[in-house]
C-alpha cells in the first residue's frame, strides 16, 4: 500500500469545518536551511482538500511543512475580532519516516487557540 498525506481543518469556535481556507505545503531542507512551495490547495465544504496533498511518487520520507491561512478565514466568519489577527498563518512542521504509511495532519482552530495530532 503507498502512502499519502492528508489534512482535515475543523473550526472549533463556530463547531464546523473550516472550508476556504488556503493550505500550502512546503518541503524543509534543514541543512540548507532552505523551504520549496510543492503545492497550494484550498479547504473543501468538509474541511479537507479534494485529494492527498502528497500520494504515490510523491509522497517521500522528509520534513515538511503545512501553513494553513487562518486569518482572512476567521474575518470572514467572526465579527469584532482584533486587528492585527492573533493567529494569520499557522505552520506545522513534521517529518514523514515511512513512505507505506497514512500520514493525516487535523488542526482543530479558533481565533485564540489551535491544536494538532497525527490522525488517522
Amino acid at each position: 500500500m503507498a502512502g499519502k498525506l492528508t489534512t482535515h481543518i475543523l473550526d472549533t469556535a463556530r463547531g464546523c469545518p473550516a472550508s476556504g481556507i488556503k493550505i500550502e505545503l512546503w518541503l524543509v531542507e534543514e541543512q540548507a536551511g532552505e523551504k520549496t512551495l510543492l503545492k497550494t490547495a484550498i479547504a473543501n465544504s468538509d474541511g479537507r482538500t479534494d485529494s492527498p496533498l502528497l500520494a504515490d511518487r510523491e509522497f517521500q520520507p522528509g520534513i515538511y511543512e503545512l501553513v494553513f491561512h487562518v486569518g482572512s478565514y476567521f474575518a470572514q466568519h467572526i465579527d469584532n475580532l482584533p486587528h492585527p489577527a492573533f493567529f494569520d498563518r499557522i505552520p506545522i512542521r513534521f517529518g514523514i519516516a515511512n513512505s507505506e504509511a497514512h500520514y493525516h495532519v487535523p488542526l482543530l482552530v479558533s481565533p485564540w487557540s489551535y491544536s494538532t495530532y497525527r490522525g488517522s
